[in-house]
Order: C-alpha cells, then structure tokens, then sequence
C-alpha cells in the first residue's frame, strides 16, 4: 500500500490530504465540521493553533474528536476556553510537570507497573480544562481509550451516531482524559467501570474510523503522532544523550512503528463515499513527547499548517497526488 495512492503531498514539514467527496462540496458551504486531533504529547499543543485557525476560517468545528494530549487539547476548546487562555496554560507547564519520575518504581526497577507519577498528568488536565463532566461540554466530544485486557477501543462522550465499540458519557470527564493519555510504561491505567483503560493511541492514534461515523460535511484530521516522515535524530544528539535510557528509547520506537502504520492505514481506507477529509501533519518530530520547551514552535506550527490546508481546501484545490 503506497501513501501516494491517498492523494497525499508530502512537504517538508506537512502532510495534507484532501480526498474529493463530489456529495460533500465545501464552495457551497460547510455547516457541519468535525475536526479529530491525534495524540502526540506535547506535540499536541499545535491543535491548539489549528483551532485558532479553524475558527478563523469560519469552520468551528460541531463536533471533536480527540486521543491521547489531544483528547485534552480538544476537551479544553470543547469547555470553551480560548486560544488565549490555552496558550496561557501551556507556557505555565515544565517537564517537571507531566514528567516527575515515581520514586517507588526506580525502586522496584524491572518489576514496576510505569515510571511517572500520574499526579502531575493529572494536573495537566485540570489546568488546561474547566470543564468535569462531558455535559458541561458547549460542542460534543469523543474521547478514545484503549482496554488493556481485550484491547478494545472504548469511546467516552459524544458520538451522534452508532459505534461498534462501546460508548460511555457518564464517567468523570478528567478521568476519561487521564485514561486517553495514559501511555503504557509511563502511567498506570485507570480503572474506569472495571475496565483498565489506557491510551487510546494503542488503538486509534488517530481516530478516522471514529469520525467517519459522525454526521458531517467536511473532516479535518491533524496529526502531531508518530509517522514515517518524521526525520533521525542528529547522530550526535543521540550519542550524547543520557535520556531517555536505551530501554525506554526501544518501548519509543516499537511505539513509533505501530502507530504510524496505523495512521497511514487509517488515511489509506477512508471511504470514497465519506466525508471530504482534510488531514494536516503539524508536526513531524522524534522523542518530542515531553518537550514542553518547544510549546510555542508547535503551537506556531498547527496555525500555519491549518491554516495553509484550508486555503487550499476552500479554493477547492487538491493537493497533488504524489
């Protein structure tokens, strides 16, 4: 399966997809928009430009869908926080914050269940979204987690049409947020109706299948996860790195592979008769999950990748297949 038979342009630093949907016109108006933010960690701030940008367009979206950081980016603009008020967010937080090793597991070494406090993840998630329970929510949202003993995909939210997997709205908001980005090794799973749930990146990184199953006009998928586009790491960066370990740097790259053959199968299938799909690569970077330092690039960046890819869209131009 080539990714050039998905009608993708593949730039420097951008990856976009408009697949053509003749039902589905965008010069005649778009009334609904559903707008799906990957996980990525703190690549995942760049939804937050992309927002600014969509808003700017006139393409608020009427639903999100969201894995993983950007499950939490989605559900802070779904509370009604402003583009402000989330930049703000993000410039209060430091690597310290999310990624405060737990004492007792450097400890129990091997035998540890994760290696980072879920405190401070948890922290993230309340600083960043005002809102508790998905009803307080002013557009809908679906959040994707992943059942680490079945390994379902269990959606929590908002959905607006029917789903194969189960779908629960009632759980605690920042709960179902936590569970999102709980990346296995790192944070422990919660535990949400007897289900130990974890990142819905295991499943969904980003969640296409989810959307394409919700009424609307136009897709507009951004993608901040792994991939393949994303370049090496400088040789003498990573020689003189001490961090992360070299067992930790192997869980990332066996991570890295899974999730970006399952982003590019999910852009490879998305159906002739679906939605149009715009889907826009923000950030294409290696071990970047925690690199809180770099929150205005990847906020700079989601803005003017969003915002080139809907010029392109609402000119009706179709990037080139390649």
């Amino acid at each position: 399966m080539r990714i050039a038979d998905c009608g993708l342009r593949i730039g420097s630093s951008t990856v976009e997809s408009a697949i053509h949907n003749p039902q589905s016109e965008i010069g005649g108006g778009v009334a609904r928009v559903v707008a799906v933010f990957s996980g990525g960690g703190a690549k995942s701030l760049a939804h937050a430009g992309a927002w600014k940008a969509l808003t700017e367009a006139g393409l608020t979206p009427s639903h999100l869908v969201g894995t993983s950081m950007g499950a939490v980016i989605a559900a802070a603009c779904a509370s009604g926080a402003t583009y402000d008020e989330i930049v703000i967010a993000a410039r209060s937080l430091s690597q310290r914050d999310v990624a405060r090793v737990d004492l007792l597991a450097l400890a129990q070494g091997a035998f540890a269940s994760h290696l980072l406090q879920p405190a401070g993840l948890r922290r993230i998630i309340e600083r960043f979204v005002p809102a508790t329970r998905f009803d307080q929510l002013r557009i809908p949202l679906t959040v994707t987690t992943t059942d680490l003993d079945s390994g379902d995909l269990v959606l929590f939210g908002d959905v607006g049409a029917q789903h194969a997997a189960p779908l629960d709205n009632a759980a605690p908001l920042h709960d179902v947020l936590y569970a999102s980005c709980a990346l296995p090794l790192y944070f422990p799973p919660a535990v949400i109706n007897g289900r130990r749930l974890a990142d819905g990146g295991l499943r969904a990184v980003l969640a296409l299948e989810v959307a394409r199953r919700i009424p609307a006009d136009l897709v507009v998928a951004v993608d901040v996860g792994p991939g393949f586009d994303e370049p090496p790491l400088p040789s003498s960066t990573v020689l003189s790195r001490l961090l992360p370990p070299r067992l930790i740097r192997a869980h990332g790259e066996a991570i890295r592979i899974m999730m970006a053959v399952q982003t590019e199968l999910a852009i490879a299938t998305w159906p002739k008769e679906a939605p149009r799909l715009v889907v826009i690569r923000a950030v294409a970077e290696r071990e970047a999950t925690f690199a809180l330092g770099a929150g205005e690039r990847f906020l700079k960046a989601g803005y003017d990748a969003t915002t080139r890819a809907l010029a392109d869209t609402l000119n009706g131009c179709s990037p080139a297949r390649s």
